[in-house]
């Protein structure tokens, strides 16, 4: 099978085409993306409306592109996906027309993909990980530790109460004075710095369940930096690596958490999976490699670029949805909220 993915839920602009492999798993035939950091750098985080502008801009070629890259023909998909959300609302549209547009002039199955759901089935994809397993999800809009007991199977072990964690690396990189995004610059800071000079609070850290809290720790940063007046490149780099260590505490620990929530109910997962953009942090990795270690624990890391935003995910997820004739019709609705739970749910009783 062959499905093409679009995805528009915030501020890249991505297409692919996915194909399955006989044995498990999948093959990238093509993955375009088109980044808009420039557009919104300026603004320090992402504008709405000039996310959407963009998406319109470029969405068309990028999809002639992905086609030309994977030499394939519109006539041989099997199928088309589009992200349908959680996201913002303008970008969503834009690519969710786009994916129905395609299917309908095509007359192939349109899929509306949840865009958690495209992070917590990319194992499948690079990896052909067996279900159940649990996701660690975590991005600027989302931190949530999952467990995946199959495709529209779903259940939520802990979320954040309050910030994501990559919302978390966001506001402090601005407090620090670092450009957007502000991921990449903690990340590579913190490799130069010392992070035992600040200690900062382990929010949640030893709690009963899996639930994040990362809005403190920031809090206290900004008071940190308040205190000290004007810094020097050391302090900024110590700020760094501190704020990151406190962070992969706390990640370790609740996800330690989920593990056992997970086992609890579902017995020893295959693996454990992290997707989304903070997915991609190198320390937050070595860190869930070890505690995976220690438990004998298959854990499953994809390759960086597809922990962001990116079509190709969203194409495997819709080619999983597809081969268990799970399609969608062309009144599917943008969702700029949509819970995994939502999505088990509706699978379960058969409305999607």
């Amino acid at each position: 099978m062959r499905v093409l993915g679009i995805e528009t839920t915030c501020d890249e602009t991505a297409v692919a085409v996915v194909a399955n492999r006989l044995g498990g798993g999948g093959e990238i035939l093509s993955n375009e993306v088109m980044s808009q950091i420039a557009q919104h750098a300026a603004y320090g985080g992402v504008v709405p409306e000039i996310a959407a502008r963009a998406h319109i801009d470029v969405l068309d070629r990028l999809i002639t592109r992905a086609l030309e890259h994977a030499k394939v023909g519109v006539g041989d998909l099997d199928a088309v996906a589009a992200s349908a959300g959680p996201g913002l609302i303008g970008g969503i549209l834009i690519g969710l027309t786009a994916g129905k547009a395609m299917a309908l002039a095509l007359g192939k199955p349109f899929v509306a993909v949840n865009h958690l759901e495209a992070h917590a089935l990319t194992a499948r994809l690079t990896d052909h990980l067996d279900f159940p397993y649990v996701a660690l999800l975590v991005s600027g809009g989302h931190t949530q530790i999952v467990a995946v007991d199959g495709v529209g199977k779903y259940r939520r072990l802990g979320s954040t109460v309050d910030d994501a964690a990559g919302e978390a690396f966001d506001k402090v990189a601005k407090m620090l004075g670092l450009a957007y995004p502000g991921g990449p610059e903690i990340e590579r800071l913190a490799n130069e710095g010392d992070p035992r000079r600040f200690d900062f609070p382990r929010p949640m850290l030893g709690r009963a369940g899996a639930d994040f809290s990362l809005s403190g720790l920031k809090t206290a940063v900004r008071q940190e930096i308040l205190r000290m007046g004007p810094l020097s490149e050391t302090d900024v780099k110590d700020l760094a690596a501190s704020f990151q260590a406190a962070i992969v505490d706390v990640v370790v620990d609740r996800v330690r958490s989920g593990l056992w929530i997970f086992s609890e109910t579902f017995g020893r997962p295959t693996g454990l999976v992290i997707g989304g953009g903070v997915g991609a942090n190198g320390a937050i990795r070595r860190a869930l490699t070890r505690l995976c270690g220690e438990s004998g624990l298959r854990f499953v890391s994809p390759p960086p670029e597809l922990c962001s935003d990116n079509g190709a995910i969203v194409a495997w997820a819709g080619l999983e949805r597809h081969a268990l004739g799970l399609h969608d019709d062309l009144s599917a609705a943008a969702r700029p909220r949509w819970p995994l739970d939502a999505i088990a749910s509706e699978t379960h009783h058969g409305k999607a």
